[in-house]
């Protein structure tokens, strides 16, 4: 489960939710949810997460939860961040 956390339509909003799609319909197809989360439209709960800065990607699960900042352009960072190898086969299983 992977929640972004995006500051309305703004351009590192945009891009992250565009790279962070990519991403998952690349390597996780089928085996994700993805929330997105307008931080300007749902307060709260950037409050309970305590998101600092925008756009963040919290992976809640599988466990650990992990938090990565920015607008997910770095496509190795992110696969590591969600436990994913680099050079990830997405017809493997992880």
């Amino acid at each position: 489960m992977l929640r972004l956390y995006i500051t309305g339509a703004t351009p590192n909003s945009t891009r992250a939710v565009q790279n962070i799609k990519t991403i998952c319909a690349r390597y996780l197809e089928g085996r994700y949810e993805l929330l997105i989360v307008d931080i300007y439209q749902q307060p709260e709960l950037a409050s309970r997460e305590q998101i600092i800065a925008s756009p963040t990607l919290v992976k809640v699960l599988p466990l650990p939860v992990r938090r990565l900042v920015g607008d997910l352009s770095e496509q190795d960072k992110v696969l590591a961040a969600l436990g994913l190898p680099v050079n990830f086969d997405s017809n493997s299983q992880p």
